[in-house]
């Protein structure tokens, strides 16, 4: 197959056009060009895009990783040459499915190309599945390593083997994998079903047998119940043939109680007819009530009231006089003391008297002039009046000293000052006593209006009593009158009740009251059903499981075909592990061919250096170098060294299974230095010849070499 072009609207490419030539194309391009698109672009228009993969937090699905940048919808075209026709494969997107519709046609008539599917068309134009191909002519540099792929092995095998694709070998593995899977797998399979056969015959023959057992228990258990029930029933009889005795009696003491009531109702209705309505006692007593409630609350509110503030009194030596009169008083009694001290008219008279006598007394006993006797006598009249004088104010002082109690006349207006602090504290006082009682006096006045009013000239006690016992005989005679009809409903429901009872059929002598008597035929009758709802339950899956003698019959037919069974799957087990061996040795004889052309390959590659390669069945390669007796796994080896190694298996492989098949490279080399490039470039160039070769780089010295 030769691809001739690629158009694509795929990932960031958007129309855009590859066109190749046959042999080896060198396509250089920087990163993010479009090399890796390209790749995946083909890889999705030969083998199909796989929508069901999802993304995870690692990689991104192909379907969302080559959605087009520009929104719109995925598709592309290959024209290319397969057996000598011009082909055109083609694939766009369908129903939101990527991808989702195929087209295949001859390039110049347009004329369908029917074997060519959307399934099969990769495997029909390059004869290998995808996974065959991706690990054989498909080589990017992040999946160099060839892994293990059982489709890989298979083909390999068979063309080492047999030089043939037949898979007769691996279609005769698969039927007698599927014939042993059939006898048995995991759970699945004959043998698994005769064995759950079988267990389900014994676990149905034991469930028989215990069903069996538990109805014969449940059918003793049901006789019991229904002698204890037959026992229930008689007491149950006993006790309403009690009852209905116990009725009867009943009855004759209700009609004596409804006799009686009806005489004390005529009794009380007679009175009753003497006395006020009812309607107007409830009134009055309402009203007598709500004014005693009043009444109690003013009286209480007057005990309440606070004590009437007691007016002051003028202090001694007021008393009797107004604050303004005694203010004047004691100002003027101040006054009188104080002149009184000042005063120096008797100190005067006192000395012109005794200085007068003397100076009369002189005269007179010297000269015994007679006006001497004059100024005598007007002298001791002069001390009379100064000594009378100081002997009066003496007296004044005296008298004010012991009217206001000290000599300290300044202070004797201070406790006019004190009573002038009291009157006006009094004066408020009064005026708040004069407001709070107020009120209450105003209704207190008012409530005996009112009481005068109701009561008239009766205590509002004593009519309170008379009319309570007024409203208490009307209740009385309504509370009889209720009784009565009470009694009289009581008798006629235990005459409606009364019936004759037959006496009971046999003994009695259990204890139980009715109400365990009911309680145990509730619980008897719920058990009797209960059993036999088992009873039935279980008679019902025994016809459900089957006659007992078939269900043996049945087992010992399935034991015989599980050891038949048995034998054939052992049989087949044999055989598997034969072929299996078999294969083991097949697989153990690709691997020198394939080996040998990569030694070529790696040898070419680098200069003659590795002399020795070899294969495990996993494709793992291990490798010796110059003078080296050891082989090493790659491991070992430089990350240039290990991709030179990995490119060689897989130019090996894909000579093998891919020979017409293009060979895509996607910077495969990047990691190659300058001389193993150019020796892995002559090896591409050869196999050029013979095959399309398509490398895709990102640097210029591929294309230089």
């Amino acid at each position: 197959m030769r691809i001739y072009s690629m158009t694509a609207t795929f990932g960031k490419l958007e129309h855009q056009t590859l066109t190749l030539q046959p042999g080896l194309n060198v396509i250089h391009a920087p990163n993010e060009w479009g090399k890796s698109t390209w790749c995946a672009f083909l890889l999705a228009m030969l083998y199909g895009l796989d929508t069901r993969a999802k993304t995870t937090k690692t990689a991104l699905a192909d379907k969302e990783r080559f959605e087009p940048w520009s929104g719109s919808l995925m598709e592309g075209r290959i024209d290319l040459n397969w057996n000598g026709r011009d082909i055109t494969i083609a694939r766009r997107t369908r129903r939101r499915i990527p991808l989702g519709e195929f087209t295949a046609y001859e390039t110049a008539s347009g004329l369908p190309v029917e074997e060519l599917t959307a399934a099969n068309c990769g495997q029909m134009l390059l004869g290998v599945e995808q996974t065959v191909f991706r690990r054989a002519g498909f080589i990017r540099h992040r999946d160099l390593p060839v892994t293990q792929d059982e489709a890989l092995r298979r083909r390999l095998n068979a063309l080492v083997t047999t030089g043939d694709e037949s898979g007769a070998a691996d279609r005769l593995a698969e039927e007698l994998k599927d014939l042993k899977n059939r006898c048995r797998y995991n759970k699945t399979g004959l043998l698994p079903q005769a064995e759950a056969q079988r267990d389900a015959l014994e676990e149905k023959l034991a469930e028989l047998q215990t069903l069996e057992e538990r109805c014969r228990k449940i059918k003793l258990q049901l006789g019991e119940i229904k002698t204890w029930l037959e026992g229930l029933n008689n007491h149950r009889q006993t006790l309403a043939y009690r009852a209905a005795e116990a009725n009867a009696q009943r009855m004759a003491q209700a009609r004596e109680e409804w006799e009686r009531l009806e005489q004390a109702l005529q009794r009380q209705e007679a009175a009753c007819g003497q006395m006020p309505p009812m309607e107007q006692a409830q009134s009055t007593l309402r009203e007598l009530r709500a004014f005693r409630e009043e009444w109690n609350s003013v009286q209480m509110e007057r005990q309440m009231l606070p004590q009437e503030p007691r007016e002051p009194q003028l202090p001694q030596p007021f008393t009797g006089m107004s604050l303004e009169e005694a203010r004047k008083t004691a100002q003027s009694d101040a006054k009188a003391y104080t002149e009184v001290n000042k005063g120096r008219l008797p100190v005067l008279l006192v000395a012109m008297g005794i200085l007068g006598i003397l100076a009369s007394a002189l005269l007179i006993y010297l000269t015994a002039y007679v006006p001497a006797g004059v100024a005598m006598a007007a002298s001791l009249v002069a001390l009379g009046w100064g000594i009378w004088e100081w002997i009066s104010g003496k007296r004044q002082k005296q008298n004010l000293v012991n009217k206001y109690g000290s000599a300290q006349w300044a202070h004797w207006a201070d406790p006019l000052d004190s009573y002038a602090h009291e009157l006006f504290q009094y004066q408020n006082e009064m005026k708040r006593y004069r407001q709070a009682s107020g009120d209450v006096e105003v209704r207190y006045v008012m409530l005996n209006k009112r009481r005068a009013e109701l009561c008239q000239d009766q205590d509002p006690e004593t009519l309170l009593t008379y009319w309570q016992q007024v409203q208490e005989a009307w209740e009385g005679y309504h509370a009889t009158r209720r009784e009565t009809a009470r009694a009289k409903s009581h008798f006629e429901t235990l005459r409606a009740l009364v019936k004759p009872v037959e006496k009971p059929a046999m003994p009695d002598e259990m204890t139980f009251s009715e109400e365990e008597t009911l309680r145990l035929l509730n619980d008897c009758a719920e058990e009797q059903q209960r059993l036999q709802n088992r009873l039935g339950q279980y008679q019902g899956r025994m016809e459900v499981l089957g006659d007992k003698a078939g269900l043996e019959t049945s087992l010992e037919e399935k034991k015989r075909r599980i050891t038949q069974l048995e034998s054939t799957y052992a049989a087949l087990s044999t055989a598997l592990e034969t072929l299996a061996e078999a294969r083991a040795e097949l697989q153990r004889r690709f691997a020198p061919r394939i080996t040998r052309r990569a030694q070529e390959l790696l040898s070419a590659m680098t200069g003659g250096r590795y002399h020795s390669v070899t294969m495990g069945q996993d494709f793992s390669l291990q490798a010796a170098a110059g003078e080296e007796d050891t082989l090493r796994d790659c491991l070992w080896r430089s990350d240039g060294t290990m991709d030179q190694l990995y490119l060689a298996l897989r130019l090996a492989v894909a000579e093998e299974l891919t020979p017409e098949a293009p060979l895509i490279l996607d910077d495969a080399l990047v990691r190659f230095d300058d001389q193993r490039m150019k020796a892995a470039m002559e090896i591409l160039k050869e196999m050029s010849k013979n095959r399309q070769v398509i490398c895709f780089t990102c640097q210029k010295r591929e294309t230089e070499a």
